[in-house]
């Protein structure tokens, strides 16, 4: 039977690996990112919002049609004739061209100029939200992948140990209590795999929104990409990048400026326009053919515009509250995710020194020893337990350690880790 049991163990070691499907996405972290910049429709959405409000630029440049009207006789009662128009009859034609006073033009394009700002910072913002997800995304699966692995080739030994036990209880030689221990460790391992696969089918469903793919997607990684993000830097370091980089914090000042600007425009909306007329009058007006020039401007007597100017102040406030508002959550979430990411570098780097290939040695040495009966069952089953447990915590350390990093990089705005 001890043959039976080794050559069962070199059959699995060969083929734990989850199932592969032909049309498989392989991919390390820097083509993910490529494929999440070109396949993203949120992304692309957002690209395309830039693209409206630059459009409103050209618009706010463009200055105000002319507007010409015409007055033709309609009836004639004097010579009974319908649309007297020819050279005894009557037309009068009229341009109108609206005059903008007080610098509105300017202020528009200005306007439209920092919307257009906003609409990439949005982008930025949103490209840096995403990207966090993909990064912590990918590495979250490449974890529960390995622990599956682990998982479903301990479950296979287990299982053929099992099916040994049951053998040699049916023929007396070893206690049925064994075989029952032995059915609660495969229940309860199996149990912790099938809450593992769950976690990895949710985070895969997200991976692939992300990408813009339905393939599956196979996460190459080593133990290499995971240490690129135990870096050295300061608190005031990451503040500082902060203070110039992260979008929510340059949103919030382009919508001051906004403000600032709405202020202005309103201010400016409280001077009339003028509109410039000409006029060709047939024989309506004290002269025949007669040609005549005008201008029209409302008087600014009752409507001055205060109620809308008021508003835009009390908006220009409430930019500066909400500013403030990101300034204080941005130093402080970038110390507790700091503080966070140094506790997880010390817990990876005991994690990994105390992580080795003795692990996966004593593994095998002890399903060996427990075949041989050198072993008992609560030994045996504790080892597993304890082995399991290992497993989990270092895939977790692993994940926190680049879920933390990414984290700072989303809060500092910029590709720090």
């Amino acid at each position: 039977m001890r043959r039976i049991f080794v050559a069962t163990i070199g059959f699995l070691l060969s083929s734990w690996k989850l199932p592969a499907q032909t049309d498989t996405l392989f991919i390390n972290l820097s083509q993910a990112d490529s494929i999440f910049q070109s396949g993203n429709f949120q992304l692309l959405a957002s690209a395309m919002n830039i693209e409206s409000e630059r459009a409103q630029i050209i618009q706010a440049k463009l200055y105000p049609n002319p507007v010409f009207s015409a007055l033709v006789n309609a009836y004639d009662p004097g010579n009974k004739q319908f649309f007297h128009v020819g050279t005894s009859g009557q037309k009068q034609f009229q341009l109108d061209q609206l005059i903008i006073l007080g610098g509105k033009r300017k202020a528009e394009i200005e306007l439209a100029k920092t919307n257009a700002r906003i609409a990439e910072l949005e982008f930025q913002q949103l490209a840096r939200t995403l990207k966090f997800r993909l990064h912590s995304t990918l590495f979250a699966i490449g974890q529960q992948e390995q622990l599956l692995g682990k998982f479903s080739y301990q479950l296979s030994l287990l299982d053929t140990l099992l099916t040994a036990y049951q053998e040699q209880a049916s023929r007396g030689n070893i206690a049925l209590k064994e075989v029952v221990r032995l059915k609660g460790a495969y229940l309860q391992l199996n149990n912790d795999r099938a809450e593992i696969y769950r976690q990895y089918y949710e985070s895969h469903a997200t991976l692939q929104t992300l990408l813009g793919n339905t393939s599956p997607v196979v996460f190459r990684f080593s133990e290499n990409d995971i240490e690129k993000y135990i870096k050295v830097y300061s608190l005031e370091d990451l503040t500082a990048s902060a203070r110039r980089h992260r979008p929510e914090l340059l949103l919030k000042e382009q919508d001051r400026l906004l403000a600032q600007q709405w202020v202005a425009y309103q201010k400016k909306l409280a001077v009339p326009d003028m509109t410039v007329q000409g006029m060709y009058d047939q024989g309506s007006g004290a002269f025949n053919n007669e040609i005549n020039i005008g201008v029209s401007i409302p008087l600014p007597l009752w409507n001055r515009n205060k109620g809308n100017i008021l508003s835009a102040q009390n908006k220009l406030k409430e930019s500066e509250y909400n500013l403030q508002a990101v300034e204080v959550e941005m130093l402080s979430s970038i110390q507790n995710y700091y503080a966070l990411y140094l506790q997880t570098v010390t817990e990876y780097k005991k994690a990994v020194s105390l992580y080795n290939s003795d692990f996966e040695t004593t593994v095998n040495g002890m399903m060996i020893n427990f075949q041989k009966r050198n072993v008992s069952i609560i030994e045996f089953i504790d080892f597993f337990e304890a082995y399991y447990d290992a497993l989990s915590e270092l895939a977790r350390i692993r994940t926190q350690l680049v879920t933390s990093a990414e984290q700072l990089n989303a809060l500092t705005g910029t590709d720090i880790y």
